[in-house]
């Protein structure tokens, strides 16, 4: 018999890979037992990613649901890891340094035994504090090679990246398939060559299912001596997830490997229980073709994680530019027609952008990039007409080096906006932030929290802690639920033809729901509007709540005179991206270019400028509203 093979299963990441949310701090900790009980798990990702920032869309404290959720795997002799993304830690955007060493310590805290770091941009430079800090707090420190397939990322390539990584002090190496466009030939090689002079350092392997190459690459990569292998299971498993558990297992066993068995009572409670939970509200949120193998995902390569919540935000997409043709007396876009779209446009973008791997954040990036293009182009603007502040970050060099070279027409237009490249360490752009949350929440009279874990998610996620400090999230998570329940129950009777449906689904005006919604023992009122489009979409609350810093001042709803300044697209309206900002107020002056505000879409903050010179005489959205596309969000006069 060949040697053993350990499973993981990625728990967190089976849910987001197919959609937006991962259950409940109850519901974790029901189906935590269960998990165990299967006995095949040497690991289980419990945490990292976007599983904090969806704990608090949903109004609840990530910290209780990580300290809760870890405990009885930690008891059970089941090591956890979490997914961290280096110099953005468990965010989209670059975390100052004292914050990044502050979250190795409350992890470790509170349970998590492994640190799976990977630099978007493959950047060593930015993993190398990663290691120092994981290795401090007592944790395991993996570190990934985040694989994707073009001219430069050879096998090569992630040799030499892996080799660095160990001699910085990296305990383990994860080769990170997120796309599941590796070869499985290439992929060998990379493990063997990892194993010929490093052998002692164990390799995980995690890939997802959708092109359809990760069942013979896991093959391949045990071959090549591969330790641990991340699985799912059903009914979260293939398509824009992993590979089954059922089927790696039977596959190793039939090629000779020990593998350990599966307690198929207790794998069949998990089952139910995942399906359970799905019923109950996540399945609001899984679009039914993450399910799917397609193969031209090989192509754009985007990864099965951006794959599941991609698939959600599409229909926001194609409802924007319908809307423009509608108004200009155009054929509607399905949404395979709007894909297809996309992914040619993602193949147009990457190489001009330096190939970036396409990773979080970096494959929302490029596909955000894409994305607009799509839209300008249909709308019948300029390719390259809307760039996030986030993406120009990465364009300009601040988030790290870019494998590839930029095009001309990209540097060309970096010129013409006055921006600057930067060559030097990315983390020297983002100074030390903790004593300034600290006096925030001082002022607030706010827990630091057990190991300064109320501290440390503040200034992680700050627009976030404070939506769900102030109760926003929660009424507005609540009122989205019951809105798309509402929206599935419709009878068939009142479905309209599908030739229809289109047209359709920009006018439906009808009664508007009310619901009452307890928040920490506050009551709201909360009226849920379907397909009103003339205003904005999210839930309006009967009491005022701030999701936005405390420095930022209330909103001014009434009407002024002027020039609107609409929305460009549909997305959580903010006055300003962080604490340190000043927000703009009506009776501000601004000068044609400047940035008003921020609408927060597909995770990237997208700043609004001003056409305009003149007096800001309203401001429509308060921080944190969501907005349609055209909403007026402010006037000039």
């Amino acid at each position: 018999m060949k040697r053993e093979i350990k499973f993981s299963l990625v728990f967190r990441d089976m849910w987001q890979s197919a959609g937006k949310y991962v259950p409940r701090v109850d519901q974790l900790t029901r189906v935590a037992p269960a998990i165990i009980e299967m006995g095949c798990f040497d690991r289980v990702e419990t945490n990292g990613g976007g599983f904090e920032q969806v704990n608090l869309l949903f109004g609840e404290n990530p910290n209780k649901a990580v300290r809760e959720w870890t405990k009885p795997f930690n008891e059970a002799g089941i090591q956890t890891h979490m997914l961290d993304r280096a110099l953005n830690g468990l965010r989209m955007s670059p975390v100052p340094d004292d914050v990044r060493q502050l979250f190795y310590t409350v992890k470790k805290a509170q349970g998590t035994d492994i640190a799976r770091t990977f630099c978007g941009l493959n950047d060593v430079q930015n993993i190398a504090p990663s290691i120092k800090y994981a290795k401090e707090a007592g944790m395991i420190s993996q570190c990934s090679l985040s694989i994707t397939h073009s001219p430069i990322h050879t096998v090569e390539y992630y040799t030499k990246m892996a080799i660095e990584l160990i001699e910085l002090g990296a305990d383990e190496i994860c080769i990170k398939d997120m796309a599941g466009i590796g070869r499985p030939h290439s992929l060998g090689l990379i493990v063997k060559n990892i194993k010929a002079k490093y052998p002692e350092i164990p390799i995980q392997y995690h890939s997802h299912a959708g092109p359809g190459f990760n069942v013979a690459s896991i093959l391949e990569v045990c071959d090549a001596g591969c330790d641990y292998i991340d699985v799912g299971m059903e009914p979260l498993s293939w398509g824009t997830g992993h590979a089954d558990l059922l089927t790696v297992h039977a596959m190793l066993k039939d090629a000779g490997y020990k593998v350990p068995d599966i307690n198929m009572e207790a794998y069949m409670k998990v089952r139910s229980m995942v399906q359970e939970f799905m019923d109950d509200f996540l399945g609001l949120y899984i679009s039914p073709k993450n399910r799917l193998m397609n193969s031209l995902l090989i192509g754009p390569g985007l990864p099965g994680g951006m794959m599941g919540s991609l698939m959600s935000d599409l229909e926001k997409n194609l409802e924007s530019i319908n809307k423009s043709n509608i108004k200009n007396n155009k054929p509607l876009m399905s949404e395979d027609q709007l894909l297809i779209k996309l992914f040619d446009e993602v193949a147009y973008v990457w190489p001009r952008v330096g190939y970036p791997p396409l990773v979080t954040p970096f494959s929302q990036y490029v596909k955000n990039l894409a994305m607009m293009n799509v839209m300008q182009l249909e709308k019948g603007k300029a390719r390259w007409s809307m760039i996030a502040d986030d993406i120009w970050d990465m364009i300009l060099g601040k988030a790290g080096r870019l494998p590839g070279k930029l095009a001309p027409e990209i540097i060309e237009k970096a010129k013409l906006e006055g921006r600057e490249f930067f060559e030097g360490n990315p983390q020297d752009n983002y100074p030390d932030a903790l004593n300034k949350y600290r006096k925030l929440m001082n002022e607030k009279q706010w827990e630091m929290g057990e190991d300064d874990e109320e501290l440390f998610e503040y200034a992680m996620h700050p627009a976030q802690y404070e939506a769900y400090r102030s109760g926003k999230a929660k009424v507005e998570f609540l009122a989205d639920v019951a809105k798309r329940k509402a929206e599935q129950n419709v009878p068939a009777a009142e479905a309209q033809p599908a030739a229809q449906s289109q047209a359709a689904s920009f006018a439906l005006p009808t009664t508007p729901q009310v619901m009452s919604v307890d928040v920490n023992g506050q009551k709201y009122q909360v009226t849920v509007d379907f397909g009103n489009t003339s205003s904005a979409a999210a839930p309006a609350a009967s009491a005022p709540v701030a999701a936005q810093p405390a420095a930022a001042p209330a909103a001014s709803n009434s009407a002024g005179g002027g020039e609107e300044v609409l929305s460009p697209l549909e997305g959580k309206f903010f006055l300003v991206k962080g604490t340190s900002d000043t927000p703009l107020k009506v009776g501000d002056t601004v000068k044609e270019g400047d940035v008003l505000c921020y609408i927060e879409a597909m995770k990237t903050y997208n700043a609004v400028r001003s056409e305009f010179s003149g007096t800001i005489t309203s401001i429509l959205p308060a921080p944190g509203d969501t907005v349609a596309e055209d909403d007026v969000l402010m006037t000039i006069g």
